[in-house]
């Protein structure tokens, strides 16, 4: 049953409309650093691969944003890279002075973003 559900979840992954898969990755990254904060004592060695990984996702989102082919208007592209590059500058910040509470605003930022991805509000 467990490989099932495994297959299921790689095809809908597959077929997901991009704004949903987007709004997916977004809601991962922040749940993972959610509990790095919320389990600091035994989880904060996990916080590097975590911000790593928000850190790519990032990097994925202005690279897209920069995109001479990006559809989207130039506002909203422009407002994506700011957000993008407050976050590179949080990411760093956060690894050079790690504590718990310095995770708030990228995991709102992500929630934020996750949710006007997916039409509703946060």
């Amino acid at each position: 049953m467990h490989q099932a559900a495994k297959a299921y979840g790689a095809v809908a992954q597959k077929i997901a409309n991009p704004r949903e898969l987007e709004a997916n990755l977004l809601l991962d990254a922040a749940a993972r650093l959610q509990t790095i904060r919320d389990g600091w004592d035994s989880k904060n060695s996990e916080l590097n691969a975590a911000l790593l990984n928000n850190r790519k996702l990032w990097t994925i989102f202005i690279s897209s944003a920069t995109s001479p082919e990006n559809p989207l208007p130039a506002s909203v592209r422009q407002n994506v890279i700011n957000l993008g590059l407050f976050v590179l500058k949080q990411t760093i910040a956060i690894l050079a002075n790690p504590k718990p509470d310095t995770l708030g605003s990228l995991i709102n930022i992500n929630r934020e973003l996750a949710a006007g991805l997916l039409g509703r509000a946060a």
